[in-house]
């Protein structure tokens, strides 16, 4: 929830604690797995809600999302930081690679590049960040990613680094 009062602006929050469902993890695709965990309210992971990020598909080896920049999501020179489309694509490209994995089979990312190409603003409108796997192996994975305005038009692109492990409960 976002208020104005005269010059000054307040925004609210509400998440539920991350869960994880490790045992879920080890007996879903990535793709099943994504799908639930993005299913409601109560089990999407809090960093989406913090940022409006929705998940619009998940297919094996793609993930897609959709976002609204907003003027709370803005940088010193008056246009959306860069560290929201870093994440948007982090996302997104992260998640194409969960959407390739086995059940059983977890991943981190090692690196992420990002090119800005076009400003985003509040009045940007719906923003889609889709991901696609490029490369899937034993232990490496690479993804792409780009976002798109409702016209098209790149914003940003970029590229991610996982390295696939098997899954082990934390403990």
């Amino acid at each position: 929830m976002v208020s104005d009062v005269g010059d000054q602006r307040s925004r609210t929050h509400t998440w539920y604690p991350p869960a994880p469902d490790w045992e879920a993890m080890k007996r879903l695709s990535g793709v099943e797995y994504l799908r639930r965990a993005f299913g409601d309210e109560t089990t999407r992971p809090p960093i989406a809600g913090l940022l409006g990020l929705r998940a619009a598909r998940f297919e094996e080896g793609r993930a897609v999302f959709e976002a609204e920049p907003a003027e709370f999501h803005y940088n010193p020179i008056g246009t959306v930081h860069g560290g929201f489309a870093a994440t948007l694509l982090d996302s997104a490209m992260s998640c194409a690679v969960h959407a390739a994995c086995r059940p059983g089979q977890a991943y981190t990312t090692i690196e992420i590049k990002v090119n800005y190409v076009r400003p985003m603003t509040a009045g940007t409108g719906t923003v889609t960040c889709e991901g696609r796997t490029l490369a899937v192996g034993s232990r490496v994975a690479t993804a792409e990613g780009r976002i798109t305005d409702a016209q098209g038009r790149i914003l940003a692109h970029g590229t991610a680094t996982c390295l696939l492990v098997p899954l082990e409960s934390p403990g």
